[in-house]
């Protein structure tokens, strides 16, 4: 599989605080969620911030996550990184299984019809309670397509980087 060289890749963001002693809430968007503290370092950027750090410990806390981020020792330096995305290089993940993507490597695809007429290049992907869609935009225009193999999304060529999909161009 080829991937971008230095691609970083989206895990979760920090979302709040957690106690007095530096700990944050998290948001992950791994599955399971308490994978994300599998893969470090992370990077934490939000506009004005960008600082990588590793040995982060955490644990599930109710129904989220909370995490000590080490050198983050009090709840002001905590506040700081409230908004902050947590990516990782993407070679820190494992290889998918046979026929099963990252999301992030769909991002960028030419997406065209079983006709082979472009409907334009995946923006992005998204979770809904019945299945994941695919963001597919041409200049203006912007087409939600369902991220269902088969019925919808045909092949997926990586090297060629190309979606094929049965999809009306009108619709």
């Amino acid at each position: 599989m080829t991937t971008e060289s230095g691609k970083r890749v989206r895990l979760g963001r920090i979302v709040g605080l957690y106690g007095v002693q530096g700990w944050v809430k998290l948001e992950s968007w791994t599955e399971p969620r308490i994978q994300i503290f599998r893969y470090q370092p992370w990077l934490l950027s939000a506009p004005g911030v960008e600082k990588e750090i590793g040995g982060i410990n955490g644990r599930a806390q109710g129904k989220g996550l909370v995490a000590y981020l080490p050198g983050i020792d009090d709840r002001e330096q905590a506040a700081a990184l409230i908004g902050c995305e947590i990516t990782v290089a993407r070679d820190q993940l494992p290889a998918p299984a046979e026929g099963e993507f990252y999301w992030t490597d769909l991002e960028g695809l030419e997406v065209v019809t079983l006709e082979n007429e472009v409907l334009g290049r995946v923006s992005h992907l998204f979770a809904t309670g019945a299945n994941d869609v695919m963001v597919v935009r041409n200049g203006e225009r912007e087409r939600l397509i369902p991220y269902v193999r088969g019925p919808y999304v045909h092949s997926i060529d990586l090297s060629a980087g190309r979606v094929v999909v049965d999809w009306d161009p009108e619709f």
